[in-house]
């Protein structure tokens, strides 16, 4: 058992572990334990953020309001250069099989958790959004640095096309005048929910809460939801339309046209940053599925044919 850890579970959870569960990890290190009093924990440590005391604040009022999520138990709190946080562990679960109600479910959780979630000033910052949500970043230059690379995208050009989407999408969801930001999730694949029953169990991975306009997050999640955990999956043009069309039956209003547009350029933002990390390697499935949809997908956000490939 690693010291630190152990010791930040004395200090911040009050027990000793006594078995690790399992480890696991992309962005963050993640550790299953049993606890010296019988509870079963999920600690996960990453580098600190200011935004971190946001999602920990949006994950608890979520629990608290009955959403299908792990409760949080302590933290964000020091674990050496590290920023830790402790949830409850939800064990079970499966991934929801495709079928063709999927859409409509995944898109039903997503409205209850907007519907659920405290409003932006109701929780510490979420600022900046993770990279693959942030169309709106703040550095010089066209892209945000990515999650899991080093380096600055910007210094590895092209391909010419994916930078002018990157660069339209950014211009478009700037121009349109939308309502103001609610809370949502910003990584709404498919491997980061757990069903039973055909029922949420829970919904996990809150470093991606997010403040952003309803059609910005709905945007998000109905490009990428099918994804599972497998190179380059997203969602297909049609997976897309079918995902939004039941969000907007489940949040009980219709999409504006500029919402309309938001979605669609929103979730051509994640497609495109996800593209552009595999660019650097060379290409990848990310880059060979985009290609071929940015017309239709561009078309929708009113960028114009233009922008494509």
């Amino acid at each position: 058992m690693d010291e630190g850890l152990a010791g930040w579970c004395r200090r911040w959870l009050g027990a000793e572990p006594v078995a690790v569960l399992f480890r696991a990890g992309y962005l963050s290190e993640v550790t299953g334990l049993r606890l010296a009093d019988g509870r079963e924990v999920v600690v996960k440590a990453r580098p600190p953020a200011p935004r971190l005391r946001g999602c920990l604040a949006t994950q608890a009022a979520l629990a608290g309001a009955g959403f299908p999520c792990p409760r949080p138990l302590a933290g964000p709190a020091p674990m050496g250069r590290l920023a830790a946080t402790a949830e409850e562990l939800v064990p079970g679960g499966d991934l929801l099989a495709p079928g063709p109600d999927a859409a409509g479910r995944f898109a039903a959780l997503l409205a209850e958790l907007v519907r659920l979630a405290p409003g932006p000033e109701a929780v510490p910052t979420l600022a900046p959004s993770p990279p693959w949500a942030a169309w709106d970043h703040d550095r010089p230059g066209l892209w945000p640095l990515p999650d899991d690379h080093d380096g600055d995208l910007d210094d590895h050009p092209g391909p010419a096309w994916l930078d002018r989407v990157a660069a339209a999408v950014r211009a478009r969801l700037a121009a349109l005048r939308l309502p103001p930001p609610v809370v949502g999730h910003a990584d709404w694949e498919s491997q980061n929910i757990r069903w039973r029953g055909g029922r949420p169990l829970a919904v996990h991975d809150w470093d991606s809460a997010v403040a952003q306009p309803e059609a910005v997050v709905a945007g998000l999640a109905a490009a990428v939801w099918p994804a599972a955990g497998a190179p380059g999956e997203a969602a297909t043009v049609e997976q897309t339309e079918r995902f939004l069309a039941a969000y907007e039956r489940a949040r009980g209003r219709p999409w504006t046209p500029a919402e309309r547009q938001a979605c669609w350029a929103a979730g051509l933002w994640v497609r495109a940053f996800n593209a552009k990390k595999q660019r650097l390697a060379g290409g990848g499935p990310h880059l060979d599925r985009l290609a071929p949809e940015v017309p239709e997908r561009a078309a929708r956000a009113g960028l114009g044919v233009a922008a494509g490939a």
